[in-house]
């Protein structure tokens, strides 16, 4: 017997091929899509306009999947990180950071990671493999399943507002699959998250930049975490590849393509490595060189086991967000969440042995 299909791996078109392909009309597919995407469905049989017949069909070739919750831990700060696990016992680990009245997914795209950054816990772990499209959708289904929000007579607002795809993994690197899920979780048709509150982070995959976020219409974010290439490849080696100047030109040419976006640049501070106030003064140098319009994310650090990097003293964090504002830049201090549940920024790794 044939393995069943997944239809979370399906984009739209797809989908509607596979429905035509097995003898029924096309918007039968519409109907399914909403099922799936509007309504949280897994099961076959709950889809009551859909004949009975169409639904054994459906139940007999294909499959709607959740990955397997292994372990889900709460922070004192509400921050809620969960270890899943797929098909083939790998794992990744997903975060949702709650706000007052809405809050963002940190969904994964790779088992692991390849860039290897020197202050990321993720980094220390191999890359492993690519996410499928069906699993990095699959992050965000579990969040909603678990507040419960598919539509309700009680679901009128929505905590699970935004997406940041700055779990585990390279997203341009795995690009394909990103830009699929990406445009299943934006579709208006379906859970329709704004592109507009998406947010891809990369840590500078500089020739596929322009060509990610044409392909999604979402935010950019670059982590760069330094103001010159002699830092920035002491502690991320992809700057051996991809230079400063080859990634800040990608984002000249993004914006000029679209000139109403504005691009976030991480900015991680380690103490007594790239804090200093001759580092600030470079970056806005930087920045006005390549006339970008953008906005820092000062990111104070987040230690975790093993770690031999240090967080910048808080008068140090508020001196150098004061020098880049000073410039013009917006440089909010990001607040970090989770810490005790090792939840934050650059914390993730997956476990892969069993407890």
């Amino acid at each position: 017997m044939a393995e069943k299909i997944e239809l979370t791996n399906l984009s739209k078109e797809e989908l509607i091929s596979e429905i035509v392909k097995i003898g029924e009309k096309s918007f039968r597919a519409k109907q399914l899509w909403q099922w799936i995407y509007y309504r949280g469905s897994t099961d076959f049989n709950e889809m009551s306009n859909l004949s009975v017949a169409l639904r054994k069909k459906l139940a007999e070739n294909y499959t709607i999947t959740r990955p397997k919750i292994v372990t889900e831990q709460i922070s004192v700060d509400k921050t809620h990180k969960w270890l899943l696990e797929f098909g083939d016992g790998e794992r990744v680990e997903m975060v949702y950071i709650p706000e007052k009245d809405r809050g963002a997914v940190c969904i994964s795209t790779q088992v692991g990671c390849a860039m290897g950054c020197k202050f990321c816990h993720t980094g220390s772990q191999n890359f492993t493999r690519n996410l499928t499209t069906s699993e990095i959708v699959g992050q965000f289904m579990v969040a909603r399943d678990a507040y419960k929000e598919w539509p309700s007579p009680t679901s009128e607002i929505r905590y699970l507002s935004n997406i940041v795809v700055m779990g585990m993994g390279e997203p341009l690197n795995n690009l394909e699959n990103v830009v699929k899920a990406l445009n299943i979780l934006t579709d208006s048709e379906g859970i329709s998250i704004s592109r507009r509150r998406v947010t891809m982070s990369t840590a500078g995959i500089a020739p596929k930049i322009v060509e990610a976020m044409q392909r999604t219409g979402v935010r950019l974010a670059i982590s760069l975490h330094a103001p010159n290439n002699t830092i920035r490849s002491m502690i991320m080696p992809i700057n051996n590849k991809y230079k400063i100047e080859d990634v800040l030109k990608a984002c000249s040419e993004y914006q000029q393509g679209d000139h109403s976006r504005y691009i976030t640049f991480e900015y991680l501070l380690l103490k007594n490595i790239n804090d200093s106030e001759a580092c600030a003064k470079e970056l806005v140098s930087l920045l006005k060189k390549y006339k970008l319009r953008a906005s820092f994310n000062l990111i104070p650090f987040n230690p975790w086991p093993e770690c031999s990097f240090a967080p910048s003293d808080r008068k140090n964090v508020e001196f150098f967000s004061k020098i880049l504002e000073d410039a013009g830049f917006a440089a909010p201090i990001r607040v970090a969440r989770g810490q005790d549940i090792l939840a934050a920024c650059g914390q993730l790794k997956s476990k892969k042995l069993k407890a």
